[in-house]
């Protein structure tokens, strides 16, 4: 997904200027192989757990990622969609790497991203390298982790449910609305939010002044699902949409993400000389 700060940018340009929007592309299905018997998890803490091992099973692993934002301003719509294929090892010493593109109004930019060592390496069309820890929110917002997702729902707690079907099993989170400010819903929501914040901050630059409290979300949603034999994680999705009031009308801004697990990765990650300048 990653919606880098250039991609709100033409968002919200395009947006404020009534552009029409790109269209989303398809989604390609994930691989699994089977792992050593174990009792039979129950809760979705015992499938997050079972997950976390079938994954560190293998040395690394292979995503598929899909993602689309959009932006509606005065019955108008910009959208800008991103491909990526993500390497992405195990263990405590993980590494990244992602290459892919953007695309908005027709426009491609490639974008490239190694994560080594805790530190984030990315590139976007033309330009530099830039690099800073992933610990900063900048650069943590550009890098698309798909095992993150195992944290993410370990995080949530009981407000996920797990249901079984066609041999997966499916976690699930779902938040039918809040406000923007509520913190009912953490730390599902503060993703969210943290999604929206660029967005967000350039409709206040450009004169839009609602408050956190009048900012609804209309919608959240993410669905982690998992081999039923396995326990692999084959796909992980993540959507959701925020109504800003504007001149009593309303903005909407919607995002998805997708992400397919295409196989075992076996070779290793490192950022190629000179990508730290």
């Amino acid at each position: 997904m990653r919606r880098t700060h250039a991609v709100q940018v033409l968002l919200l340009a395009a947006a404020l200027t009534g552009c029409a929007d790109s269209t989303d592309q398809g989604k390609p299905a994930g691989s699994a192989q089977p792992t050593t018997a174990s009792p039979v998890p129950r809760t979705a803490a015992d499938f997050l757990a079972r997950a976390e091992e079938a994954m560190a099973g293998r040395k690394g692993w292979t995503f598929t990622v899909r993602g689309r934002e959009g932006l509606v301003l005065q019955g108008q719509e910009n959208a800008a969609t991103y491909t990526a294929t993500v390497r992405r090892t195990t263990g405590e010493a993980w590494a990244l790497h992602s290459t892919g593109a953007t695309v908005s109004k027709g426009v491609r930019k490639p974008e490239e991203i190694y994560v080594a060592e805790g530190t984030a390496y990315v590139k976007k069309g033309t330009a530099g390298w830039e690099h800073g820890p992933l610990s900063d929110p900048e650069f943590a917002n550009k890098v698309e982790d798909p095992l993150a997702a195992l944290d993410a729902f370990r995080a949530y707690g009981n407000e996920v449910t797990v249901s079984t079907a066609e041999g997966h099993v499916e976690l699930r989170l779902r938040i039918p609305s809040a406000r923007l400010s509520d913190s009912r819903h953490e730390p599902a929501l503060a993703k969210a939010a943290r999604e929206f914040r660029p967005t967000l901050d350039q409709l206040r630059d450009a004169g839009i002044g609602a408050s956190e409290r009048d900012i609804m979300l209309n919608r959240l949603e993410e669905v982690l699902v998992l081999d039923a034999t396995t326990f692999r994680v084959t796909s992980h999705r993540f959507t959701f949409g925020f109504l800003i009031p504007y001149q009593g009308q309303r903005i909407t801004y919607s995002q998805e993400v997708s992400e397919e697990n295409r196989g075992v990765f076996e070779g290793t990650i490192a950022p190629p000389a000179g990508v730290t300048g």
